[in-house]
């Protein structure tokens, strides 16, 4: 039998499929589904200061709904608060205490203060590592693309020296140079990278004239874009990558290995056809190593990276010049006529 265990966040996982943040640990008999078919470690749902800060002034505004109804009646209501993040604190503990494999914390803010204080929060519930899921709407052609990037780096740094346990961050691939931006948080402490985020874009309804936000999930091939960074940071950072968005199997996650990608976070696949499936996609990446003799992920992780093969221009522009000089290709497979 094939030894799929590798090491994540200085964290022995016994194989590289994590299932990533979402909404399916809001079930705890889902959270040991995942563990029982084979998930090597669990990424809780984000922690959204946002969601957070709207639950706060809605609760407010129901309290309120009713003051001063008349001169006798000045508040139906004692003063309360708003419990803040300890809904979420309080559900992370108990699937903590239910789990028996990593359980990795996500962190999503607004502000620096408060990125830092919900982080030492998080840690205290006992988790094994923290992911800082960032992403940057730009509002205004104001804005610095530097002082976004500052600002990230400021808050991992700031959030390292918080905590004890390792830290990775979740990118967005809408940076000019992520490689850059990736060094430096690398550098502030970072021990991992999660590439790449996948944002929920807006949509229009045309029927209704309204703006809708569809769950789209992502679609078998689309970790294209994380294997290519994932190749290019091979032995090039001190920290871990992880790839993300689109996979789908065993032969998917046996390619962002060989790309050089210490990990993957899959999500989709687990909405479309259960926790279930990380047992097929294991076994698929185990017929791959059995059939190249491959006896461990460590014997060909990275062998396709950037910084391993002989062609200079793989990881390059030469593959779009390449595409248009043998453009031919495409009409013999989709012929026009």
């Amino acid at each position: 039998m094939a030894n799929l265990a590798v090491n994540y966040l200085g964290i022995p996982l016994k194989n590289p499929i994590i299932a990533g943040a979402s909404n399916l640990v809001n079930n705890p008999e889902t959270l040991k589904h995942l563990e029982e078919a084979g998930a090597s470690a669990i990424v809780y749902k984000s922690l959204f200061e946002e969601q957070i800060q709207l639950e706060s002034i809605q609760f407010q505004d129901e309290l309120e709904l009713y003051n001063e109804r008349n001169a006798e009646m000045i508040t139906l209501f004692p003063e309360m608060e708003h419990a803040g993040p300890e809904e979420h604190l309080t559900r992370l503990r108990e699937a903590r205490s239910l789990l028996n494999i990593p359980l990795i914390a996500s962190l999503n803010c607004i502000f620096a203060e408060t990125w830092v204080e919900y982080a030492g929060l998080l840690a205290d519930t006992g988790v094994d590592a923290l992911e800082l899921n960032f992403f940057a709407v730009p509002r205004n052609g104001s804005t610095m693309a530097q002082s976004i990037e500052d600002e990230q780096v400021r808050v991992v740094e700031a959030v390292v020296q918080k905590v004890s346990i390792p830290v990775s961050v979740k990118l967005s691939p809408f940076y000019t140079n992520p490689l850059q931006v990736i060094d430096r948080m690398a550098a502030a402490g970072a021990k991992g990278f999660v590439l790449f985020n996948r944002l929920f874009e807006p949509d229009i309804n045309l029927e209704s004239l309204k703006h809708a936000t569809p769950f789209n999930l992502s679609t078998v091939g689309d970790y294209k874009l994380s294997l290519r960074y994932a190749g290019m940071l091979f032995n090039k950072i001190n920290a871990d990558v992880c790839a993300s968005t689109g996979i789908y199997s065993g032969n998917d996650i046996a390619k962002l290995l060989l790309a050089g990608a210490g990990a993957i976070q899959t999500v989709s696949a687990l909405y479309k056809h259960k926790p279930s499936i990380i047992g097929s996609m294991l076994n698929e990446l185990e017929t791959f190593m059995q059939m190249h003799n491959y006896e461990s992920i460590a014997d060909f992780r990275g062998l396709l990276s950037r910084d391993k093969v002989k062609d200079p221009y793989i990881y390059k522009r030469a593959q779009y010049i390449d595409l248009l000089l043998h453009s031919e290709k495409i009409f013999n497979k989709y012929p026009l006529i």
